[in-house]
């Protein structure tokens, strides 16, 4: 395995299951991800083709502030984070339960 594929596959942490992005991937055939904070748009598009077998067809980032939260009687700050919203091609899919 070759370098840059050692470093696109480690731009994507983990798919985001939840109701809003179970309902953008049966409608829109969008699926999301936490991805590095540092990734582009094209690292993005190119770790999901090599690690799904998939053609992308678009990506959209979103970088997502940390809350402020107590913890007692100090306040502490969650971690930012990035996510994308990656779109496939018609005829492609990703089953997330056996990926």
């Amino acid at each position: 395995m070759s370098i840059e594929r050692i470093k696109l596959a480690s731009v994507l942490f983990a798919p985001i299951v939840s109701e809003k992005s179970s309902n953008a991937a049966d409608q829109n055939n969008q699926f999301v991800f936490k991805v590095k904070k540092s990734a582009t748009k094209l690292q993005i598009k190119n770790a999901v083709e090599l690690m799904f077998g998939v053609e992308v067809a678009a990506v959209r980032v979103l970088n997502v502030k940390g809350k402020i939260k107590r913890f007692g009687r100090t306040l502490g700050k969650r971690s930012d984070w990035k996510k994308a919203y990656v779109k496939l091609q018609p005829g492609h899919n990703i089953e997330l339960a056996t990926a």
